[in-house]
């Protein structure tokens, strides 16, 4: 079986076991976290580095990181690529991001993206019996599956609704060209600031707001792991009514404290005492000459 015969066949695999149809998929970050239960993280990085997974040999946790960026369908299409890894357990090929070599690895990977985030069922629903399809439907797959065009190009070609002059044509245009030429330019704009966000993962945020909740985790540790100021984030917490539970100690209360019987009658004699010998002379006589 090809490379590419292979990211087919599981990536429909994924989409059955996880009843996700063949319809467009969401928030892909939630849909990876809901579906498999592991911890996904949008990154600050370096303008070279797209994405990594990450494995503990010993506990078996996993890890998914993408990069903040402008481009939102790169950062989908990294997402994907990342999961296609994890699914093929490609953890000794897996190169953090780089794409330029591409081994099988790598290349089943990418189509394990591409028909994950696109399958050609899905877009056979959409375009339907259209002997010939133009830009505009280049631009409506693209903004109904959040693809990039060389992607859309690839899948429309491999569902045989365009040649390979066409594709190759297609795949040099840019979502913001698609965008701002049919009409989407705002919804596009969107994606791009959803995308240049840092985001934690959903797990891990839950644990520190219950530990918040409980009083044991303060509100900076929250803040930090979204990037945001303490401010901002005590003021939307306590907007939804998110705040540390109260919990008062009861033997700190006065009230609840026994009556103390204390005998300070040795101290009495004491300073008793001490006042005595204040009234006498201790000075020492000295010979004067």
């Amino acid at each position: 079986m090809t490379a590419e015969r292979e990211g087919c066949v599981s990536a429909a695999q994924f989409r059955r076991v996880h009843h996700l149809g063949v319809q467009p998929l969401g928030d892909l970050v939630a849909v990876i976290e809901q579906a498999t239960g592991i911890d996904v993280a949008v990154l600050d990085a370096g303008p070279d580095e797209h994405g990594l997974t990450m494995r503990d040999p010993v506990r078996g946790t996993i890890f998914i990181g993408v990069a903040r960026t402008r481009n939102p369908m790169r950062q989908r299409s990294t997402l994907a690529h990342e999961l296609g890894h994890v699914l093929f357990e490609d953890w000794a090929g897996s190169d953090a991001g780089d794409w330029s070599d591409r081994d099988p690895a790598e290349i089943r990977a990418d189509a394990f993206a591409r028909h994950l985030l696109v399958p050609a069922e899905g877009l056979r629903d959409f375009i339907g019996d259209q002997s010939s399809v133009g830009v505009s439907t280049l631009s409506g797959v693209v903004q109904r599956f959040l693809i990039s065009p060389p992607i859309a190009a690839i899948a429309l070609f491999q569902a045989g609704y365009i040649g390979e002059a066409t594709k190759q044509d297609w795949m040099t245009l840019t979502t913001l060209q698609l965008a701002a030429r049919f009409g989407w330019a705002d919804q596009y704009q969107v994606l791009r600031a959803s995308s240049d966000r840092r985001r934690a993962p959903q797990r891990l945020l839950a644990r520190a707001i219950a530990g918040y909740v409980e009083g044991v985790l303060p509100a900076q540790a929250i803040a930090t792991l979204r990037g945001i100021s303490v401010e901002t984030l005590m003021e939307e917490l306590s907007k939804v009514g998110v705040t540390p539970a109260e919990r008062p100690v009861a033997w700190a209360d006065p009230r609840e404290l026994p009556d103390a019987d204390v005998d300070l009658a040795a101290l009495d004699a004491d300073l008793a005492a001490a006042d005595d010998d204040d009234g006498q002379d201790t000075t020492a006589p000295r010979n004067i000459r």
